[in-house]
């Protein structure tokens, strides 16, 4: 009875079909111009193994730093606590050639960290290699996941903490109670999500790799588009790369289990068991520890932007124009195809991010390329990749919530019958403000920062941001670049601030 209530069955189909055609459809026209898959060389086995180990890496080391610093920001309250968390979400949605910089801007050869070993006669550290692209990954990816974990956090109705308290719960037990089941549920999806994303590294493997030896799938679909042009050695490695994609979305389904809490009132409710002195230094430490990590490269990429600002041409602003435009359409689109996909639609929401965006848009050009111009399709298109690329995002933020709202209330809504959008709009968008908001954030934050597809389709008088950022340093404008960037990662954070505000209202997050 409760699935009754909100019957979304023709748009879940409709969804899923243009999401499965959307990725597949062009992967089936690379593999047809190709004529064959290729073979797999040597490189390409060392290629695997390098992008599975980093991705087992950069995930598992994501979500468990995450977990204390998700927690310590769930159990306090402090001045400047929601600017806090929105600036944490910077490193995620900031472009990844930027990001690099702040990183190498302090980890790097003359960076902070080996300036300060120089001074100690402490022996360099080196940012390349394995180590390098594990640090970025961690870099970019622990943000997303505390966020992801933090909104399993405040899914644990209050109500429940209250009755831990007046039953005289030590802090072990609340953990093994009420928290431990949360992550079981939460957890595993977090880490598929940035195993997946670790999966089709690009930029962070071609400036931080140090050289063949850390090569990933996605450079090698690279390097087969853009020097070999060898269609059949890029569509097997697409197709490695979705099946691994796969395979990690079925481990996290199987291993994720609902937590079962129950229905709240949505009262914020005091944590005693967190008021020890213990607890107090360890949230403390490790919000502190988070900061520093996450907010010195960015503090970093801000100074050397603000020098860029003044000498920048008058194309940066068209391309703003262009690119808040295009993140707002992508954004709406995305979360009409995850409210459809949220319930049982959750796997193939994932397939935006299995497979390569270069395969994608290759696919995109040989299909249209004979028909029409891809320059006269540039902005659809670029929403149309936008939207499919934040979708896994938003379906795993949304989908756990959606399932458990269905879960509480289904039932209760058959009863009154409350049903179809009725159903949407005085109980979804009501009870998952919170998810959706943020949702539609961080979609519209990437969709702001994104450099894919468009690079195919665009014509030289047009560009996002991103891609005029990018024409910039092409044309060794680095100062003028470092200005367009500071004006991406500000558009970018003001658009998932005034999504993810939107949607608090009179909670704590």
């Amino acid at each position: 009875m409760a699935n009754r209530a909100f019957k979304i069955k023709p748009a879940e189909g409709i969804s899923a079909a243009f999401v499965a055609a959307f990725v597949l459809v062009p992967l089936a026209a690379v593999i047809w111009r190709a004529g064959t898959l290729g073979g797999f060389s040597a490189a390409d086995w060392a290629a695997l193994r390098f992008t599975v180990g980093q991705a087992l890496l950069s995930a598992s080391l994501s979500v468990i730093l995450a977990v204390p610093v998700a927690k310590a920001l769930a159990r306090r309250n402090f001045r400047g606590r929601r600017m806090l968390i929105t600036l944490l979400g910077a490193p995620f949605i900031l472009p990844v050639i930027v990001a690099v910089l702040g990183i190498l801007a302090v980890f790097g050869r003359s960076g902070l960290v080996n300036t300060a070993l120089d001074a100690l006669g402490l022996p360099e550290i080196s940012i390349y290699g394995l180590q390098g692209v594990v640090l970025a990954h961690v870099f970019f990816n622990l943000p997303l996941a505390t966020r992801m974990i933090l909104q399993g956090w405040q899914a644990i109705p209050g109500e429940r903490f209250r009755l831990a308290a007046s039953l005289g719960m030590r802090p072990r037990q609340v953990s093994r109670v009420l928290e431990w089941p949360m992550l079981r549920a939460v957890v595993p999806g977090a880490w598929m999500v940035i195993f997946v994303l670790c999966l089709s590294s690009f930029a962070v493997a071609l400036t931080l790799g140090g050289g063949p030896r850390a090569t990933t799938l996605e450079l090698g679909i690279y390097q087969a588009f853009r020097y070999d042009f060898d269609l059949g050695r890029a569509a097997m490695l697409a197709v490695v790369q979705l099946g691994l994609a796969g395979g990690a979305a079925l481990v996290a389904l199987w291993v994720s289990v609902p937590s079962g809490f129950g229905a709240g009132l949505d009262r914020v409710v005091r944590r005693y068991e967190a008021e020890t002195v213990l607890a107090r230094v360890g949230d403390g430490l490790a919000i502190f520890a988070a900061a520093v990590f996450l907010l010195i490269p960015l503090g970093l990429v801000i100074l050397n932007g603000i020098r860029g600002l003044s000498v920048m041409p008058s194309q940066v602003w068209e391309a703003l124009g262009v690119s808040l435009l295009l993140a707002l359409c992508a954004t709406a689109l995305t979360m009409v195809l995850a409210l459809a996909l949220a319930r049982r639609g959750e796997a193939v929401g994932y397939l935006g991010l299995a497979i390569s965006p270069m395969v994608i848009g290759t696919g995109l050009f040989l299909l249209v390329n004979p028909v029409i111009s891809p320059m006269a399709l540039a902005f659809p298109v670029t929403v149309a990749v936008n939207a499919v690329m934040a979708l896994p995002f938003a379906v795993r933020v949304i989908g756990p919530e959606m399932r458990a709202l269905e879960a509480d209330w289904g039932r209760l809504g058959a009863v009154l019958n409350i049903r179809g959008w009725a159903w949407l709009r005085w109980v979804v968008l009501l009870r998952l403000r919170k998810s959706l908001s943020f949702a539609a954030g961080l979609s519209a934050a990437l969709a702001m920062g994104d450099l894919g597809v468009v690079a195919l389709f665009a014509s030289p008088d047009w560009a996002t941001l991103p891609l005029q950022m990018y024409r910039l340093m092409g044309a060794y404008q680095m100062q003028a670049a470092a200005g367009a960037g500071l004006l991406l990662l500000m558009s970018s954070l003001f658009l998932f601030w005034i999504f993810d505000r939107g949607g608090r209202g009179d909670v704590d997050v």
